[in-house]
């Protein structure tokens, strides 16, 4: 794979999306927002690629990436 999968953390999807801390997290529990990542014990973020997703479509965002 030549084009390398970017994750970003809390802060960037914050300002990305302009969604609060809070609705990010129930969006998540809904399944209306792409859910996190794990890359360390503490730590999380989002596949950039999943973000751009929901950003360019929030209302029709689902959580499986488009067969191509």
């Amino acid at each position: 794979m030549s084009n390398t999968e970017r994750i970003i953390r809390l802060k960037t999807v914050l300002d990305r999306t302009g969604l609060s801390r809070s609705t990010i997290y129930r969006k998540i529990a809904e399944g209306t927002f792409p859910s996190q990542v794990k890359i360390s014990i503490h730590g999380a973020g989002w596949h950039e690629s999943a973000i751009n997703r929901w950003i360019a479509d929030p209302v029709h965002y689902c959580e499986e990436e488009p067969a191509e």
